[in-house]
């Protein structure tokens, strides 16, 4: 079986842009870099510089009480997201954590003979490096980007510092570790028990969940990795999908047609996890 890692794409480095220089790219504009410079805040003029993004655009940072953000900012780094891009192989130490804005991280589990199987996806709700605050030291899995975007990332040795403070942030983040937890547990769940077809609904609509738009860039070959089956399979079960108007695809581009007909395909797994897994992030606030 072809596997994730055939397609591997091994970049150079995230291109970063440190929080705290980010009035040095408004240099040209007084009045914001002064506004940043003093509040240690991103206004919204002096994002220009960060494809219009903002560390609160992810929801566990919006989520942070002000004094507890502004601690935060100056040791948040803007990074760019490549897709096919591995930001930690299985067994690694995660030197930084990443707080998704723009981009779709999916974690992956390998076995020893190169097989593997998606067992989360994360996104603008999340953060990728959860083994970092949680004490297991290595990642159980590797996290590979699925969805182009950006992120802001933070030092694995800073972010242990501000989760040992306890509050709001260590709250959020095991709040957040326990519905990614969920997630996986639907995995297997939905793995064992349903159709490829409708593995394949579940997937699509937990990628929805996290873009902004109707359509996800993704071949068969690497759906059929994520999902651990082969790619005649993913193949059927696409095509099916088109002829009862759920999707149209094409060169690896779905566009999601019909998300309610994906919805009631596989009800009871996917509502069940999304209300789960909103209660468990919204419950704080």
């Amino acid at each position: 079986m072809a596997h994730v890692t055939n397609v591997r794409i091994r970049s150079a480095g995230h291109h970063v842009i440190a929080s705290n220089a980010i009035a040095a790219l408004q240099a040209k504009d007084k009045k914001v870099a002064h506004e940043v410079l003093g509040s240690r805040s991103i206004a919204p003029k002096a994002l220009a510089g960060l494809h219009g993004h903002s560390p609160k655009h992810n929801s566990l940072l919006a989520g942070l009480p002000a004094a507890d953000y502004e601690r935060l900012l100056p040791h948040l780094e803007f990074v760019e997201m490549p897709f096919g891009t591995t930001i930690c192989e299985a067994g690694e130490q995660m030197q930084y954590a990443y707080f998704l804005t723009g981009s779709i991280v999916s974690l992956l589990y390998e076995t020893a003979d190169g097989a593997s199987s998606e067992t989360a996806v994360i996104g603008y709700e999340g953060m990728v490096g959860v083994d970092i605050v949680m004490g297991g030291g290595a990642s159980l899995n590797r996290a590979f980007i699925k969805s182009a975007g950006y992120a802001f990332r933070i030092k694995a040795a800073v972010l242990k510092e501000e989760f040992a403070r306890g509050g709001a942030l260590q709250s959020l983040l095991l709040r957040f570790t326990q519905a990614l937890f969920t997630q996986m547990a639907h995995t297997v769940a939905c793995n064992r028990h349903h159709t490829i077809g409708q593995q394949l609904c579940r997937w699509l609509l937990l990628s929805l969940d996290r873009l902004p738009s109707n359509k996800i860039s993704m071949t068969q070959d690497l759906i059929a990795n994520m999902l651990g089956v082969r790619r005649e399979s993913v193949t059927e079960a696409a095509r099916k999908l088109q002829d009862e108007g759920l999707i149209h695809y094409s060169r690896g581009q779905i566009t999601v047609v019909d998300r309610s007909g994906l919805e009631a395909q596989i009800f009871e797994c996917y509502t069940r996890l999304s209300k789960e897994y909103e209660g468990l992030l919204v419950a704080h606030r």
